[in-house]
């Protein structure tokens, strides 16, 4: 049988479309704001962020976070790079695909996900980070919210932490990542891994994320973090609604003044959409990917990022009104 050449662009065109349509009267939806916060975003100014040796202005493109899951049961991948050296063919090979960080996490965060002891962790990623350190040219992130794994990640070579509980978690982390200079990525969960999908409620989602992330930016600058980038947390202690509502609203959170990171990746609520299990997720991310970059996201974390590459180029380009 031959297959449809639009069969991979029909998902894409459903993801989006559920993204752009209007949710009249519900909590989250700012649709006679959209030219404004645009145009917010766009006047932005101090996008130039420094990682160790490398510097790049954040508001010129798209910049795509690849991801390493150095564990056995992440949602996505898991067990696929557990063994270290696997794990670093898999981040250069990311590296060659156009990746501009690359993000190493040894505990899965999945929905329902139990979490390991600090021990198991460093023995997962620390080996991971001394081996690419000597072989990368782009910046590595530590995916962790515990303070232990972080110092120890950042003493081997990482230059930015990526915390899912936005600095809530651990009281020293904030402390840490100040103290070495690093960067920390802020992000937003409703909860826990073990229980964030139980339910998740919020009187107008949009709102209660940006004040979190508000008030964590700030703790964060006054612990001494000079770069902070901020997550809205898609997919974690959100329905499907209140994803599409996040992505829709994403010039929102340039009120805060930092760099935007969002992580679609392959996540539930595409498959939710289409129907679709996680290995078929592709052109559902891509369409999550453009809308996210076209609303104003500098940062994205990916799993495949020879493909959003190329979305991405196409994206910026719409964005910018140009080729250049």
């Amino acid at each position: 049988m031959q297959h449809s050449p639009f069969a991979g662009i029909l998902p894409a065109l459903s993801i989006i479309a559920q993204i752009h349509e209007e949710e009249s009267g519900q909590p989250g939806s700012y649709p006679d704001d959209d030219i404004h916060l645009t145009l917010k975003h766009d006047t932005m100014t101090n996008m130039r962020y420094t990682f160790g040796p490398t510097r790049y202005d954040l508001s010129a493109r798209a910049h795509l976070m690849g991801i390493v899951n150095v564990t056995p049961d992440s949602f996505s991948d898991g067990g696929s790079y557990l063994a270290p050296e696997r794990a670093v063919d898999h981040a250069l090979r990311l590296e060659d695909e156009g990746a501009d960080f690359i993000d190493i996490g040894g505990e899965s965060t999945r929905p329902g996900a139990v979490p390991i002891p600090i021990e198991e962790e460093l023995e997962r990623v620390i080996p991971v980070v001394e081996k690419l350190r000597e072989r990368i040219s782009i910046p590595i992130s530590i995916d962790t919210y515990k303070s232990t794994v972080a110092e120890a990640a950042l003493r081997a070579g990482a230059v930015i932490v990526n915390d899912i509980s936005g600095l809530r978690h651990d009281p020293s982390m904030a402390s840490v990542i100040a103290r070495y200079g690093a960067s920390a990525v802020i992000m937003h969960m409703q909860g826990t891994p073990r229980e964030m999908q139980v339910n998740p409620t919020y009187e107008d989602v949009v709102k209660e994320v940006k004040k979190f992330l508000r008030l964590q930016v700030d703790r964060a600058v006054a612990n001494g973090i000079a770069q902070v980038i901020v997550d809205p947390g898609i997919g974690f202690g959100k329905t499907v609604v209140h994803n599409l509502q996040l992505i829709r609203n994403l010039p929102e959170f340039s009120e805060l003044g930092c760099p935007l990171l969002v992580g679609p990746s392959r996540k539930s609520f595409i498959g939710t959409l289409l129907d679709l299990p996680v290995a078929e997720r592709l052109e559902g991310t891509a369409a999550a990917v453009t809308a996210c970059i076209l609303r104003g996201a500098s940062i994205l974390r990916v799993h495949d990022v020879r493909a959003m590459k190329r979305v991405a180029i196409i994206a910026d380009a719409i964005r910018k009104g140009s080729s250049s």
